[in-house]
């Protein structure tokens, strides 16, 4: 199990501590200090869509400009958009068993038996 997101990110932390405690041995990557990163977002935006992915709520989200924004619309340029600001990614984003998983709310939650 991976768990990918940001060292400084607090929702991160409560994920890993939950998932450790659930008996599970997550493994964290910071997406930001991980180069190999680059190589799985096209597979993550295919395994769970660019609106899942996306974090639009974010405040590099609202950084960016117009045409910067208009790249998540684009399946060909979102990949790039996402390598290029990799806080956009949404966070935890959770690899286990061959399947992808974002955020950390009620279903993601009891899917990995975490209450």
């Amino acid at each position: 199990m991976k768990v990918y997101g940001l060292k400084t990110c607090e929702t991160c932390r409560k994920a890993l501590a939950a998932l450790d405690a659930a008996g599970h041995a997550p493994e964290f990557v910071d997406v930001r200090a991980e180069p190999s990163v680059a190589g799985k977002i096209p597979g993550w935006i295919k395994a769970v869509g660019a609106d899942t992915i996306v974090n639009r709520a974010s405040m590099t989200w609202r950084k960016l400009s117009d045409t910067e924004k208009a790249k998540a619309d684009d399946p060909a340029a979102l990949a790039g958009l996402l390598d290029a600001h990799r806080t956009l990614i949404k966070r935890p984003l959770i690899e286990a068993d061959g399947a992808v998983s974002v955020g950390w709310n009620k279903a993601v939650k009891s899917g990995f038996g975490v209450s």
